[in-house]
């Protein structure tokens, strides 16, 4: 199978899975659907097309950098009328980042790659006012299994989240190489799943939006080094005081 690893980050994102009315909440994880529809849109395909080729790949989802939760007391004017809507309460993940993928059939894979290089719209993490602040691909599609390719990716959180670790590790003195993230998995069809959510689209019309239930299984893994981009380096010749004294200054 190949996979496609995508990095999830921005200032603010939003995954609702039961979202509805005047309270509109968000996982604490990308959804699925929320993921799929992305896809979708990259593809330009239209709110009321079928999406049993996007439905039927194994999605999964790595937690690298949790963020906090943020609520908003929203209000807003209808555009044509300028009547007030009703007040909601909205929720959003604020600083956070997450590495998501899916996992099927080469050819798709390869178009959904494509798309996401020139997207049709916009991509956005939840809700359009939620834009993605690093570019979405993390590079070529990959052989092998979704579960692998999510425990093997390298972790992408903020320097700042890293340093805010180290420095909370080495006050309780225990060590960042201990820590780990949350793994969110499809539930294959013969394992029983850890949790449900109504999450596998069916249809994106707005007058008839449709999702079935879809099992998770949970698990952690241990992050993978940190990247230093000076380890192939050679320590630089630097001249000894002699050297430097016998040198010709600048006037």
């Amino acid at each position: 199978m190949t996979v496609l690893l995508l990095r999830l980050a921005g200032p603010l994102q939003s995954w609702g899975a039961a979202a509805r009315f005047a309270r509109r909440g968000t996982e604490n994880a990308p959804t699925k659907s929320g993921v799929l529809g992305l896809l979708a849109a990259a593809q330009g395909r239209p709110r009321d097309a079928d999406l049993s080729d996007l439905a039927a790949l194994r999605f999964g989802v790595r937690i690298d950098q949790p963020g906090q939760r943020l609520r908003d007391f929203h209000t807003a004017h209808h555009a044509d009328s300028g009547k007030s809507m009703p007040v909601s309460e909205r929720f959003y993940l604020a600083d956070a980042v997450f590495v998501a993928g899916v996992e099927g059939d080469t050819e798709l894979i390869e178009h959904l790659h494509q798309a996401l290089g020139a997207p049709c719209f916009l991509p956005y993490l939840g809700r359009r006012s939620c834009p993605p602040s690093h570019p979405i691909l993390m590079g070529d599609p990959l052989n092998g299994s979704l579960e692998d390719a999510l425990r093997n990716a390298q972790w992408q959180a903020s320097t700042w989240y890293l340093d805010q670790l180290e420095r909370a590790a080495g006050t309780n003195g225990a060590s960042t190489d201990t820590a780990s993230l949350d793994l969110l998995l499809d539930c294959p069809p013969a394992q029983t799943p850890h949790l449900s959510l109504r999450d596998t689209p069916v249809s994106y019309d707005p007058r008839h939006r449709q999702y079935e239930l879809r099992g998770l299984l949970t698990d952690r893994t241990a992050p993978p080094p940190r990247h230093d981009p000076t380890v192939g380096l050679r320590p630089a010749n630097l001249p000894t005081s002699d050297t430097a004294e016998r040198s010709p200054r600048t006037p």
